[in-house]
């Protein structure tokens, strides 16, 4: 097997003409809709119930997290996006759809269903280390009327987009008769589609443009760790799979792309203290979408989607990512 060639970084150049290439880009965003909560606060003292710590809250703040947060780096980089998924019928929606809103994002795609919770995340914080996550959720899978409805909303919305991305965290709404229909439709407008999987329907996206994979969600579809020692594995699963590429997201050793003809490319990561990796395959998402469907090629369209991903990294939480902040990064 030929060892991966090395991609070096883009040029300030190359970053100036890739941002004015996204800017107005329309990017359907299809997916679990989460809102992430924060409970920071100080612990200085054990709990005299059990050997936990106790938080004196003093911050409370949200963010969209999951696709809602993939649509919200797409306006932070100056494009639009046709966000659709499923709300519940409480308070944790109402909040999310307000902050939808007040983002700049429509929320005509998104279904209320009152017989489902609102996907919470709460994530209490102390000295800047999480403590410990509280997830809120259903993960049943969409089906009848509910799912009719949702189909008919991502058809609409990927009729006018220049890509489609589906980003699953298993929490039910992208089932085999969505992800066929909504690719489907992209492919019939021969438009991007860009695909951040997680692990019920890892194999169900056959014809994406791009499979974008972390190390743990590959290494349980491999059934193997993830290392240089199985890289020899992967141009078989890109085929496998039925995508053109595979882009697997590795952490701190940046990425590896793969790509039709087998041929591995691997981008480092960026130099940068890591602070918070939470929402950083969202950022990558979002921004190599806005890339490829400007017309960008997927290595350049790669590159500064590692690039955001990080800026990401060195907020704390889950944060969008600007162009500014993409050019303040060029070294």
């Amino acid at each position: 097997m030929t060892s991966p060639s090395e991609a070096g970084p883009l040029t300030a150049a190359q970053v100036e003409a890739l941002l004015a290439g996204i800017a107005g880009q329309r990017i359907a965003v299809v997916g679990d809709l989460m809102l992430d909560r924060y409970l920071v606060g100080e612990a200085t003292r054990l709990s005299p119930e059990a050997p936990v710590p106790v938080v004196s809250i003093t911050e409370r703040r949200e963010a969209l997290g999951g696709a809602a947060n993939v649509a919200a780096n797409v306006v932070a980089f100056g494009g639009t996006a046709r966000l659709v998924g499923v709300l519940g019928d409480d308070v944790a929606g109402s909040a999310l759809r307000a902050r939808l809103l007040a983002t700049g994002l429509s929320d005509d795609g998104v279904l209320t269903m009152p017989a489902r919770p609102t996907t919470v995340k709460t994530r209490i914080i102390a000295r800047g280390q999480q403590l410990i996550r509280v997830d809120e959720e259903s993960d049943a899978p969409l089906e009848g009327a509910a799912l009719n409805a949702l189909i008919r909303r991502a058809e609409s919305a990927v009729a006018d987009s220049d890509a489609l991305v589906l980003e699953d965290y298993d929490k039910g709404v992208l089932v085999p008769a969505l992800i066929a229909t909504a690719i489907a439709a992209a492919s019939s407008r021969k438009i991007p589609i860009i695909v951040d999987p997680k692990y019920r329907n890892f194999f169900a996206f056959a014809g994406a443009t791009v499979f974008k994979p972390n190390r743990p969600e590959l290494a349980r579809a491999l059934g193997a760790t993830v290392d240089a020692a199985r890289l020899e594995a992967l141009p078989g699963l890109r085929q496998r799979l039925n995508v053109t590429h595979l882009l697997v997201t590795l952490g701190a050793e940046g990425m590896l792309l793969v790509g039709g003809e087998g041929a591995m490319t691997r981008i480092a990561a960026q130099s940068r203290e890591v602070f918070d990796v939470s929402g950083a395959g969202d950022t990558v998402t979002s921004w190599l979408a806005g890339a490829l469907s400007a017309g960008a090629s997927l290595l350049d369209a790669a590159r500064l989607a590692n690039l955001a991903a990080g800026v990401e990294v060195g907020k704390q939480g889950v944060a969008v990512v600007t162009p500014e902040e993409v050019r303040a990064a060029v070294g």
